[in-house]
């Protein structure tokens, strides 16, 4: 029965690491990337590199505007950058943007962000199921704080590798009282360096940033295999937390930098985008420990097997993604 119960394990592990770690990166939203330069207008796409040659959207503008240049097409760090540029014979607002695919949209999120020639930006959120976006006037902070949540909380639920380094911490830190500490001081952390970079203060190449990482998420699944209470990670998760969770920051970082912060609302979106992180957090940190809990009084049994089986399926998943990261550096 245990021989059964761990070959079970065991090829759950590799069809989650195959699985897991081939989707790593397709989560990964569209980014539209609109730049105003008196009456011409630079579009610049970034699509995942999961998304098939004879797949790739097509940006529509409004009647106004029609295409000055041709589009040029590049690969760079697993995205496929294309650009173009319109002369539009009126201002944007009002006016409806939009991408057009050829098939079917791969179930990928698109972000748009314009760049307004007086300073301004406004940016949205279309999720997989809508293609337009009417262009308002201008946005209010009640609608900046409500699409940089969900955007934030979005970006939390898709970024499975912050996910696996929560969970890793969960392991480690065992008891509720230290639980809350621990992730408090992941938090803390990486809402500071958040800020900071998305402010421009201080910067770090996101490859690497990525890379190390994953590279984090390694070391806490090596000490939940070993499962030695002596090391320093046992004995102070907290210092292990903030100091990774200082890393982690500039990956949610990342992602407000490709969007972008409304120059009118920038304290607001800037909030409400590590109000959503926290939010999705603590909604995983909540089902991981109701699953924990159902798991432990409904099977006794196999119960200790969770500890090494999840230490080789998170190993074993960041194992792929910081090989994939460096690839995608040297590249």
């Amino acid at each position: 029965r245990i021989r059964l119960l761990k070959n079970f394990l065991i090829g759950v592990i590799a069809v989650g690491v195959i699985s897991i770690g081939a989707r790593a990166h397709d989560a990964r939203p569209i980014y539209v990337e609109i730049s105003q330069q008196e009456d011409l207008y630079l579009a610049r796409f970034k699509v995942p590199d999961s998304v098939a040659g004879n797949h790739l959207p097509a940006l529509v503008m409004p009647d106004i505007c029609e295409l000055a240049d041709i589009q040029q097409i590049a690969s760079r760090f697993g995205s496929l950058l294309r650009e173009r540029r319109y002369r539009c014979s009126d201002s944007l607002h009002g006016y409806k943007i939009g991408l057009r695919f050829p098939g079917f949209n791969p179930s990928l999120s698109t972000v748009i962000r314009l760049d307004l020639s007086d300073g301004k930006v406004l940016s949205t959120i279309l999720p997989p199921g809508t293609t337009e976006w009417h262009v308002p006037s201008e946005q209010d902070a009640t609608s900046v704080a409500g699409e940089y949540t969900m955007l934030g909380m979005k970006h939390i639920w898709q970024g499975i590798d912050h996910l696996l380094f929560v969970l890793c911490l969960l392991f480690i830190a065992k008891t509720t009282r230290r639980i809350l500490i621990t992730v408090t001081g992941f938090t803390v952390a990486h809402s500071l360096t958040l800020v900071l970079s998305t402010l421009d203060l201080v910067s770090l190449p996101t490859p690497v940033v990525e890379s190390i990482i994953a590279l984090s998420i390694i070391f806490l699944a090596l000490e939940i295999f070993h499962q030695n209470e002596n090391s320093w990670s046992y004995r102070h998760p907290v210092s292990v937390a903030t100091s990774f969770g200082l890393l982690h920051g500039f990956g949610f970082a990342s992602v407000l930098r490709e969007i972008g912060l409304p120059a009118g609302e920038l304290p607001i979106a800037l909030l409400a985008f590590n109000v959503g992180v926290e939010i999705g957090q603590v909604l995983f940190i909540g089902i991981i420990l109701l699953s924990v809990w159902l798991f432990r009084h409904s099977s006794e049994e196999t119960y200790p097997w969770v500890r090494p089986a999840a230490s080789y399926l998170v190993g074993g998943i960041a194992s792929f993604w910081f090989i994939a990261r460096m690839l995608i550096f040297w590249s």
